[in-house]
């Protein structure tokens, strides 16, 4: 078809199409997978959200990554990433996909925020589900989903009925939100669209000792119960590596957290040091 006129219309409202049960997404990463109760529900929803940097598009990757070994199809948006840069970086970690990217299992769209409406965006989703049986949706990141909207305070209704019409056809959806700022208020870009997801994310900065390290803790998940606490994460080989729980720490969330315990692993001085002191 060449000119004319296409018209996306709204996602309507249906019934589920079948009870998924209990069934869970494991990362495969035994503290993630504790931090978030045992995995995420199959056919909810999580944001991830954090600053840039902190590990965001390797942790939906890793979702994508488990969903792949359970022989689903997942579809990935990416909204602020070049496909090229994408495949270095999960290559250079160790979780590549290309192979089911050749063989049609994982698809990933680069998308021009300024190119794409949120209708368009929204029809392709669902097509996605209905004529090619996707289980896995991945949006990275909201702030482009954004971008492509005339009106923000449209954005949540627009979310609300994508989210509606995926957790009725069981299908998982992974979206994630980059927080301004490095130390900054965690909750200001969140608020608009966090009530909307089933299970919260959220990673962060902290400041120890002159370093700069990551954590991760889970706010949110209605489809279950979860780890209450704050953990170190760092990536690497593998993924988003996750660590012990910061219990001797207070204020991580603010990014330069007070130290409150005894000597521990992430307290320990240089060995250099350490044998200064002995002489």
């Amino acid at each position: 078809m060449t000119g004319g006129i296409q018209v996306y219309p709204r996602i309507l409202h249906d019934e589920p199409k079948g009870d998924l049960g209990n069934k869970t997404l494991e990362t495969g990463s035994k503290s993630l997978d504790t931090l978030l109760g045992g995995g995420i529900t199959c056919g909810t929803s999580v944001l991830i959200t954090g600053a840039a940097g902190t590990g965001k598009s390797v942790l939906s990757t890793q979702f994508a990554r488990a969903a792949l070994n359970r022989g689903e199809r997942v579809r990935f948006y990416l909204f602020d990433e070049r496909l090229a840069t994408f495949r270095q970086r999960t290559t250079a970690l160790g979780i590549s996909v290309d192979e089911e990217i050749d063989n049609g299992r994982l698809a990933i769209r680069q998308v021009e925020p300024t190119d794409l409406s949120p209708g368009e965006f929204a029809s392709e989703v669902v097509r996605a589900v209905e004529e090619e049986e996707v289980y896995l949706i991945i949006i990275d990141s909201i702030n482009g989903y954004m971008q492509s909207m005339p009106e923000e305070r449209l954005l949540p209704i627009q979310i609300h009925e994508l989210l509606s019409f995926l957790s009725n056809h069981g299908v998982t959806c992974i979206m994630t939100l980059v927080q301004h700022g490095i130390f900054g208020n965690p909750v200001d870009e969140a608020a608009e669209v966090s009530y909307l997801a089933d299970t919260v994310i959220l990673m962060r900065y902290f400041e120890v000792l002159g370093s700069v390290r990551q954590a991760i803790s889970v706010v949110k998940k209605r489809s279950g119960d979860h780890e209450r606490t704050i953990r170190e994460c760092r990536v690497g080989q593998g993924g988003l590596n996750v660590g012990e729980p910061l219990r001797e720490f207070h204020g991580v969330l603010t990014g330069v957290p007070s130290y409150v315990g005894a000597s521990g692993p992430l307290m320990k001085p240089p060995a250099a040091r350490q044998r200064k002191r002995k002489k």
